[in-house]
């Protein structure tokens, strides 16, 4: 968490009592169950957890993505319960970045013109300054004129990760962004990731299943049964592999109990 004169940040995302429930009576599945978290503007925060915990649900509500059942998300200032559809479409569209496994590029459509896509769906004018320096960042200057399917998936992915940066949004949100990725492919993704909080202040949270990808990270999340159960500094891969470990055999024996 990064301070000035001593003190924190003001949060890029904020959550309070947050609830998602799927379904009703007794078949209900409750995915996140009482949620209060703080993501602090310039941080890196990777959030983790087994199958089921509730990771992605809370990466999509407080992305604006999902509608919580109960409880609120702020986005900066804007509490996101209190937007119309059409207003919460706007405030993702500018404020809010994406990044997923899938890369979710337009096939047809070139490199130069998957980046640009937020902007011309916004109306807002491109920044050829900021725009070069994100082209520069991502290392695609020589691919702009490809098609995704002319690129590797490690490109592809640096493609995703600049049409997210595109519009300079406050927060940048990925799901498993690297799950699809080689080693040292998915390490360039994460430092590329870990560039955009160092140089341009921006927040990033990731959900991960890979210790060594959540160790990119300056906070490590552990989520289960929809609720936190670790909330830590950086504390390095063999630490978190530990955790997660320990997390799985107290639920075996939970569902032998």
């Amino acid at each position: 968490m990064s301070a000035i004169a001593g003190r924190p940040a003001e949060p890029a995302v904020r959550v309070g009592q947050l609830t998602r429930t799927y379904g009703t009576g007794p078949q209900a599945v409750t995915a996140l169950a009482g949620i209060d978290a703080e993501f602090h503007r310039g941080t890196f925060t990777a959030v983790m957890g087994p199958s089921g915990s509730g990771k992605s649900t809370l990466l999509q509500t407080a992305a604006g993505l999902d509608r919580p059942t109960t409880g609120q998300v702020w986005i900066g200032d804007q509490e996101l319960s209190r937007l119309s559809e059409t207003k919460l479409t706007k405030l993702r569209r500018s404020r809010i970045g994406f990044v997923f496994q899938a890369f979710n590029l337009i096939g047809a459509l070139t490199v130069e013109e998957n980046i640009h896509l937020p902007l011309r769906l916004s109306g807002a004018r491109p920044d050829p300054a900021w725009l070069g320096q994100v082209l520069d960042r991502v290392g695609l200057v020589d691919r702009l004129h490809h098609r995704p399917a002319e690129l590797s998936g490690g490109q592809q992915q640096r493609v995703a990760i600049a049409r997210a940066l595109a519009m300079r949004p406050e927060v940048i949100f990925c799901d498993e962004p690297t799950g699809a990725l080689d080693t040292q492919t998915a390490s360039e993704v994460l430092a590329l990731l870990r560039s955009v909080v160092d140089q341009s202040r921006q927040t990033v949270i990731m959900v991960t299943h890979d210790p060594v990808a959540a160790s990119y990270a300056d906070r490590v999340m552990v989520l289960a049964d929809g609720r936190i159960v670790h909330d830590m500094p950086q504390p390095g891969p063999e630490r978190i592999a530990e955790q997660l470990a320990l997390l799985g055999r107290r639920q075996l024996v939970a569902q032998g109990s």
